[in-house]
């Protein structure tokens, strides 16, 4: 399938300067930045942009990124599920995951998360996709936000609803592993029933759930 990628660019009042919210980026744009030394959530700083670049060459693959000046301070990356994983069942060109969010600490409280995310779906071009998103308590930061698993779980459900996202069951072992997880999913208004179909089989595969 055909992969549309329209770039959106915005821009976020911060003391005395400007951020600037955009993408989908290019590798070639990534390269040309640094990461901010407080991204390492899920590896270290350069690390993550190596890996920023890699998805960003995937046909399918978007990375919506928040930089002040040349320095990135957040993303959001886009791509197709890792084929060690249910989701890559069936491989499905319209199933997109949305993989990751971060902003760096001293960013954060300024509702980057949400731009970010925003920024993906405008123009109506993820209507062609099912996105789902998978949230492990183990990801997240607790001890940076003084927040519980009940009260993160809730402050991302309410960020993944800004474009539509909501909770959907499912008998994943991982998901099912732990309350806190859970598995969240919007399906494009130009999504076909049999993609959607052959995505509920991937969600329950333990017949006595489905």
């Amino acid at each position: 399938m055909e992969h549309i990628k329209r770039y959106h660019a915005a821009v976020v009042p911060h003391e005395e300067r400007v951020l600037i919210v955009e993408g989908p980026v290019s590798s070639s744009v990534l390269r040309e930045l640094t990461m901010h030394p407080d991204l390492h959530a899920f590896r270290r700083p350069h690390e993550q942009q190596e890996a920023l670049i890699a998805i960003s060459e995937l046909p399918e693959g978007r990375i919506i990124i928040t930089r002040d000046k040349d320095t990135i301070v957040g993303y959001v990356t886009f791509h197709h599920p890792d084929e060690l994983e249910r989701w890559s069942q069936g491989h499905m060109q319209d199933l997109i995951e949305l993989g990751a969010i971060e902003v760096a600490n001293s960013y954060r409280s300024l509702g980057l998360g949400q731009k970010m995310i925003k920024t993906a779906f405008e123009e109506g071009q993820m209507e062609q996709y099912i996105v789902f998103t998978t949230e492990y308590y183990w990801h997240w930061d607790l001890k940076g936000t003084g927040l519980n698993v009940w009260e993160y779980r809730k402050m991302m459900e309410r960020l993944m609803s800004v474009v539509g996202m909501i909770w959907y069951a499912t008998d994943d072992p991982e998901i099912c592993s732990h309350p806190a997880n859970c598995l969240m999913v919007r399906i494009g208004k130009d999504v076909p029933i049999e993609s959607e179909e052959q995505f509920d089989r991937i969600r329950f595969q333990q017949r006595f759930m489905y």
